[in-house]
C-alpha cells in the first residue's frame, strides 16, 4: 500500500514514521509513505499556502492552487463514480462503476468520524492520499472538487491535520497483512466490531503490591477463561 501525506509541515512526521511498527512496515515494504510539502507548489515567490477568507473573519484559509498542483504531481484524483446510461426500447439501465483502489481524504473537524470500520476499508486500498488541513480551514472547493471524503478523528479541533493524518495512517498500517507478524493480533480486539471493547490482560508477576491476577486466568480452563473474557467486553 502507498500512503501520500500532503502537509505544510512534513517534518512533523519524521520521528513517528521512523519508530516501532510503522518503521518496520516501511522497511519491509509492506507500506510506502510519501511526504509531500504543499509549500513547494505555491505559486507566489513567498510560497504562501494560505490567504484571508472571502467575506471576512478571523484567521487564514489554505489555498486551493498548491493542493491541486500537489495532487496532480502525484497523478491522483477524486474517484467519483462514473455513470453510464444504456437506452433500449424495453428499458433504461443505469450502470455505475467506482474506482476502489485509490482515495483522497482531507482531515477536517467537520468530516465523517474515523473509526475501526473506516480504517479497515481504507486498508484495502492500493493508494491513499491524506491532505492535512490547517489554519481556519481549507478552501471549500478542495472538498467539493478534489477529494473523496472529509475525515475527523474526534469531536474536537486540532491545530492542524498532521496529528489526525498520523492516527489514520497508524490505524490503517497495523491492519495490513503481515505488519503485526501474527495475524491473530488484530482479531477480537477493541472495536473489531462496533461497540466491542477488548478484555483485560494480565502478565507476570502474579502478585504485585498485593494486587492479584484474576484466579480464572490461572486455571487453564479455556472455556471458563473465554466466558470470563466475553463478560468483560461491551457490545
Amino acid at each position: 500500500m502507498k500512503i501520500n501525506i500532503l502537509s505544510i509541515f512534513p517534518e512533523y512526521f519524521a520521528s513517528p514514521l521512523a519508530t516501532s511498527i510503522i518503521k518496520r512496515a516501511v522497511e519491509a515494504s509492506f507500506v510506502e509513505i510519501n511526504l509531500i510539502d504543499i509549500r513547494k507548489f505555491a505559486l507566489d515567490k513567498h510560497k504562501l499556502t494560505d490567504d484571508r477568507p472571502f467575506g471576512g473573519g478571523p484567521g487564514m484559509v489554505m489555498k486551493i492552487e498548491p493542493i491541486d498542483l500537489a495532487l496532480k504531481s502525484l497523478g491522483v484524483k477524486k474517484q467519483t463514480a462514473q455513470v453510464k446510461t444504456a437506452n433500449s426500447k424495453a428499458e433504461t439501465a443505469i450502470l455505475k462503476t467506482e474506482v476502489a483502489d485509490s482515495k483522497i481524504i482531507l482531515t477536517s473537524a467537520k468530516g465523517k468520524l474515523f473509526n475501526q470500520g473506516f480504517a479497515k476499508k481504507l486498508s484495502k486500498l492500493e493508494e491513499l492520499t491524506i491532505i492535512c488541513g490547517h489554519y481556519e480551514g481549507v478552501d471549500e472547493r478542495v472538498a467539493e472538487y478534489l477529494i473523496d471524503d472529509e475525515v475527523r478523528i474526534g469531536d474536537y479541533v486540532l491545530t492542524g491535520g498532521e496529528p489526525a493524518a498520523l492516527v489514520i495512517s497508524d490505524a490503517i498500517i497495523r491492519l495490513l497483512p503481515e505488519v503485526l507478524g501474527n495475524e491473530a493480533s488484530n482479531k477480537n480486539e477493541s472495536h473489531s466490531t462496533p461497540g466491542k471493547l477488548g478484555f483485560p490482560q494480565y502478565t507476570r508477576p502474579q502478585t504485585y503490591n498485593n494486587w492479584e491476577v484474576p484466579e480464572v486466568l490461572l486455571t487453564g480452563d479455556h472455556k471458563k477463561i473465554e466466558e470470563w473474557r466475553q463478560g468483560k467486553t461491551t457490545t
